[in-house]
């Protein structure tokens, strides 16, 4: 039996009847389509209409446009749905991740890098209230990931932190910000991105991290995720073996499934030993991590009977729902979880889903953005004692860029360059025809070479 009114639904008597009354209402067929959340740009308006009303999906995200056009999306949805929708979005890096014309904030290592948790209580607020002005009411965020692989293709600056104690404290004034603002929050990539240098678009990965050192990293940042009132939770297609066969001695690393798919993980882990009640979803189930653990008519009711509530994208809709209905007919998806998926969805739509759009922005959201960016900058290190920087000491700076030079404000090399001839000094751009290639010896003294970097790491 699921205890709705306590953590993290905490729901009235009134909500959870209309949970207990709505799951009575509802047909095999329909407690299926609550199984799936869809992408809203995959489908024709009229063909997402009849996924709305006729297979009475459970959620949808769309990529962000701007708000007027994500609420021209959702309304007639609104209206068709017999049940209220999860709209979701990634708002792990500001309004921008649900709304084009919303606020880009920063990646959450910018926040977290101010070491500040008031301007990490504005960036959730910015998150929430940007998202909410279009109808959106459940984010895939925070990214509760640990940055210990600087070859890690996913994580890097969409972490706080390498430091546990870090990521636990910046993810946790998010997620109970976030929530207080009427978004429900969806901490992923449980159980764990950060570690591999590989990518689990494309294969499954591993977080190799021994049990105990698991436990008291990212098992400690989703213990107290937990704690806070985390209402879901987004697992990767990541296996965790030396977690798994600790659950389960009986298991060999052959036996090990991604998260995404492993009974250890999520009944064993986030259920029995973490006491977490909320909904557990999918990474993108279109990611080669999880097409390639097992074929895909027994992934699908695999990923729920492991622990999954809700499945994110699919490859085909059609296929991947029937294969639900299968699965249930044959005995390979049990009534009783089902039952217990589509509850624990219809409690976090209880919780979030009946809000409309709010319509409104946040003025602050840009004087905010700003803060942080200047609270931010971080010394990596000063070993040659260059600091401080003054025209006297450095007459002329050469300036070296790498990566992509274009910014929201225009070429980073020539903000610079600005700012630095305002300061007072002398700037030349290195050119690789004209550099010397003959040593270091007669360098100039007073020249202060400036690398500009700008290579943010991708997934694919």
């Amino acid at each position: 039996m699921i205890n709705l009114s306590a953590k993290p639904f905490c729901l009235s008597e009134a909500q959870c009847q209309w949970v207990t009354d709505t799951l009575a209402g509802l047909t095999d067929r329909e407690k299926a389509g609550q199984l799936f959340c869809l992408m809203g740009g995959d489908y024709g308006a009229e063909e997402i209409q009849t996924l709305v009303t006729d297979y009475c999906i459970g959620g949808i995200l769309y990529r962000p446009e701007p708000a007027e056009a994500i609420r021209q999306h959702f309304a007639p949805l609104d209206e068709a749905a017999k049940i209220p929708l999860l709209k979701a979005a990634n708002l792990e890096e500001g309004g921008s991740g649900g709304i084009s014309d919303g606020t880009f904030f920063g990646w959450p290592m910018a926040p977290s890098a101010t070491d500040d948790l008031g301007v990490m209580e504005k960036f959730a607020t910015v998150c929430a209230v940007e998202g909410r002005s279009a109808g959106i009411n459940w984010t895939f965020s925070p990214v509760a990931d640990l940055d210990l692989n600087y070859r890690n293709p996913i994580i890097n600056v969409r972490s706080c932190s390498s430091d546990t104690e870090k990521v636990m404290a910046k993810c946790s004034q998010y997620v109970k910000t976030l929530q207080s603002c009427g978004v429900a929050a969806c901490a992923k990539h449980y159980p764990g991105d950060g570690v591999d240098f590989r990518d689990q678009h494309l294969h499954p990965t591993y977080n190799s991290l021994s049990a105990a050192d698991w436990y008291a990293s990212y098992g400690a940042i989703y213990q107290q995720l937990i704690e806070d009132g985390l209402m879901s939770i987004m697992v990767g297609h990541i296996v965790q073996p030396n977690v798994a066969m600790d659950i389960n001695p009986s298991l060999t690393f052959a036996d090990c499934l991604p998260g995404s798919l492993s009974k250890e993980l999520l009944t064993g882990v986030l259920r029995e030993k973490f006491g977490f009640n909320g909904v557990i979803t999918t990474d993108a189930t279109i990611m080669s991590g999880f097409t390639q653990a097992m074929p895909r008519k027994e992934a699908i009711p695999t990923a729920v009977m492991a622990g999954c509530d809700m499945l994110v994208f699919t490859t085909g809709f059609y296929e991947d729902y029937q294969y639900i209905l299968d699965a249930l007919d044959s005995g390979m998806l049990t009534r009783q979880r089902l039952d217990e998926a589509v509850t624990r969805i219809l409690a976090l739509k209880a919780k979030v889903a009946f809000q409309p759009p709010t319509g409104e922005m946040l003025p602050q959201a840009k004087e905010w953005q700003r803060e942080c960016a200047d609270k931010c900058v971080t010394l990596v290190k000063n070993n040659q004692d260059c600091l401080p920087v003054t025209p006297e000491k450095y007459p002329l700076i050469r300036l070296y860029t790498f990566g992509n030079d274009n910014t929201v404000d225009g070429s980073m090399t020539a903000i610079a360059e600005e700012y630095l001839q305002a300061a007072g000094f002398q700037t030349e751009r290195f050119d690789i025809d004209k550099e010397e290639m003959h040593g270091t010896a007669d360098l100039p003294a007073g020249r202060l070479s400036l690398y500009l970097a700008n290579c943010e790491h991708a997934s694919n």
